[in-house]
């Protein structure tokens, strides 16, 4: 039995980027656009009337062309928690991550325009969202780990290069499996680095999924203080 569409809103100011967008995740058959509108209050006001499962909006839109869509992307998460939310921007920018990240990660993407074409990326950011979880573009995580370390005061600035890189990892939404894969490491041999990391971030015992969020943020605010 075929899974149900994911029921998706799309906010973008460009009108032929919105309707590529909404063509090319119809044409998955994964995906149901409800609705595709222009500025941040018709994205609110369509969340309202539809109720979708997520929403895909661009960092900058009508009416001021600033930081409207990370604005409704926290009111909308606020309002409708289960919410997923899947940011799109021009820019690889670790300020806008950090900024839509700053009240947590869950349920939250963070992606550049450019992949909207690789509708496989966009639907994995959509599916992940839709879960609960988060991704970061990798290349906006590249550009936290090609930055010079943190002052040795900062935590980040304990961490080992391949501590990390799996911190980097961890930020772009990859399970242990996927991380241990990417780097070429036991699944052992993560558990070990990504303890080790929390130890050195000071964070406390809590449940595992609270710590990998607060690990990511953590990496943001100290990529993102250094601007």
């Amino acid at each position: 039995m075929a899974e149900t569409p994911l029921r998706v809103v799309i906010a973008e100011d460009n009108r032929l980027v919105r309707e590529g967008t909404t063509r090319l995740l119809e044409m998955t058959g994964e995906v149901e656009v409800l609705a595709a509108v222009g500025s941040a209050p018709e994205l609110i006001e369509a969340v309202e009337q539809l109720a979708p499962d997520a929403v895909i909006t661009d960092i900058r839109m009508p009416p001021g062309h600033g930081t409207e869509g990370i604005d409704a992307a926290h009111a909308l998460r606020a309002a409708h928690p289960a919410l997923g939310v899947v940011v799109l921007s021009q820019y690889a920018d670790s300020s806008y991550a950090t900024r839509l990240l700053q009240d947590g990660a869950a349920g939250l993407a963070y992606l550049l325009k450019d992949r909207v074409g690789d509708y496989e990326g966009l639907l994995h950011a959509l599916r992940e969202v839709v879960a609960g979880r988060s991704v970061i573009d990798p290349d906006v995580v590249e550009s936290l780990v090609g930055m010079n370390r943190r002052a040795a005061a900062s935590p980040i600035g304990r961490l080992t290069p391949r501590e990390l890189e799996v911190l980097s990892a961890m930020a772009e939404g990859k399970t242990n499996a996927a991380i241990a894969g990417s780097l070429h490491l036991s699944d052992s041999a993560v558990e070990k680095y990504i303890n080790a990391m929390f130890a050195k971030l000071d964070l406390p015992p809590e449940a595992a999924v609270h710590r990998r969020v607060m690990a990511v943020l953590t990496y943001l605010r100290a990529a993102g203080a250094s601007h």
